[in-house]
């Protein structure tokens, strides 16, 4: 039976960010870890972290990603204190929300298939690939091995073709307005992340998942 107009076509993709959506956000402890580590204002630090992510999201090394934190912030951080500033924000970012992880699970036991597209470092998508979370996901797509970073259209388009997803029917969560409206643009049924709760409602309301 063809849907009608007013009837969405069902969801045969569910396609979920990971960071603050999967995983919780970076606890204070990691922040304030990578904080004292840093040895500069906190302001200064966390301006030059955002300011060079997406380079390191889109495939710059680890190594090129420190020392240009530490070049913007005037910081002449010993080989040890750069490893720990790495092991640090890695492990911050490995660490899952309970809450939307049971709600994973129950997807990914449903009719629709459920993938991942995350900004994501290689060193962190090493990580991931090999997560007990992750393992019921279908499909897993990292920034760092496109070449780019949500919200450029190409990423979008990069995993509809892999997938070979219709637009319409690939619903997308992520917690970042600026990737929820240029999914939007493609015809991506996006919709924000605010929380599992919400989740859950998006879920139950949403046809072909469950």
């Amino acid at each position: 039976m063809t849907p009608s107009r007013s009837t969405p076509p069902p969801v045969t993709t569910v396609l979920l960010d990971y960071g603050e959506v999967v995983s919780v956000p970076q606890p204070a402890r990691v922040r304030a870890r990578l904080e004292e580590l840093g040895a500069a204002p906190p302001e200064d630090f966390w301006a030059a972290y955002w300011a060079e992510r997406a380079a390191y999201d889109s495939g710059m090394s680890a190594l090129e990603y420190w020392t240009r934190i530490g070049d913007r912030i005037g910081a002449d951080w010993t080989p040890a204190v750069r490893q720990e500033l790495w092991a640090t924000d890695v492990g911050g970012w490995l660490l899952p929300d309970p809450d939307t992880v049971t709600l994973v699970d129950l997807v990914s036991r449903g009719p629709a298939r459920l993938a991942l597209l995350s900004n994501a470092p290689f060193d962190i998508a090493a990580a991931l690939r090999r997560s007990p979370v992750l393992s019921g996901f279908d499909a897993l797509f990292f920034s760092c091995d496109i070449g780019m970073c949500k919200p450029d259209p190409a990423v979008y388009t990069h995993v509809l073709e892999a997938l070979d997803s219709a637009p319409e029917q690939t619903l997308f969560v992520d917690d970042r307005e600026e990737n929820v409206r240029a999914a939007q643009k493609l015809g991506i049924t996006a919709r924000l992340y605010t929380g599992a709760a919400g989740l859950a409602e998006l879920l139950d309301r949403t046809p072909g998942i469950r």
